[in-house]
């Protein structure tokens, strides 16, 4: 079986994470799942990696969050939970990463794409990409914990407006909800990412350490938890499913 992860190491002290499934749009599947929970303890483990930077394969599409036609099948709340509360935990895994991590939005980030993007510490755009919480369109809210994160990294009425309009918008303007970080070209992250590097691996351990600190003392988990299980619900609506039918519908 092909890995759908594809990883770099680079001397400069980063490792590279890259979604290489470019004919599904990056989607997250089961495969990926395992693979991203085995990347991120191998890494977490690598005295070599300093930073975690995320990408997506192509030129189209940094991750279109959850493959629906591998998902179509999770019909019950139950079945739902099972799957959304797996991803849940690889997404507060990679948001307590004990170093920095920096996600390369190099195409569109759609729905789970961005609760993915959220995790990661730094968020980096090209120009022009699009990105959006879309869920509600489907019927449904954030499956993977992304809603309780995004509210951890900007202002609460800014983190509404992006995920109760569910709608696209464009990297700049994604930069002015303070979601994106900073819009850049293609080798642009490595300008941003070598200014990191160039500290010891416990100075930037012990600052991410903090902000891992402040999450815990709040509760981060157990909120994204109960924000997995309102999803879960939704999932398990005709609202929902109907939504799922038309979006693959479209897709043939």
């Amino acid at each position: 079986m092909n890995r759908v992860i594809k990883v770099e190491k680079d001397l400069r002290g980063f490792m590279k994470v890259i979604f290489n499934r470019p004919e599904k749009r990056n989607a997250v599947n089961y495969q990926l799942m395992d693979e991203l929970e085995s990347i991120l303890a191998e890494a977490a483990r690598d005295d070599e990696v300093k930073m975690l930077v995320l990408t997506g394969a192509g030129t189209k599409a940094f991750c279109s969050g959850g493959d629906l036609s591998e998902f179509q099948d999770l019909y019950t709340e139950e079945e739902a939970f099972t799957m959304l509360s797996r991803m849940g935990e690889i997404l507060y895994t990679l948001a307590v990463f004990p170093k920095p991590t920096l996600a390369y939005i190099n195409g569109s980030a759609i729905g789970g794409g961005c609760e993915i993007a959220t995790a990661c510490d730094f968020r980096l755009a090209k120009s022009g990409v699009k990105l959006g919480f879309v869920q509600g369109t489907l019927g449904i809210t954030t499956g993977w914990g992304g809603a309780s994160i995004l509210l951890e990294k900007i202002p609460g009425q800014k983190a509404l407006k992006l995920l109760m309009d569910a709608s696209i918008h464009k990297a700049e303007e994604a930069q002015g909800f303070g979601f994106v970080d900073e819009i850049v070209g293609e080798e642009g992250w490595e300008g941003f990412a070598e200014k990191l590097l160039r500290h010891e691996t416990g100075v930037l351990a012990a600052y991410k350490k903090v902000l891992v600190n402040k999450w815990q003392a709040s509760g981060l988990k157990g909120r994204m938890e109960a924000e997995i299980h309102e999803c879960a619900k939704l999932w398990a609506s005709d609202a929902h499913h109907a939504a799922v039918r038309r979006f693959l519908s479209m897709k043939k």
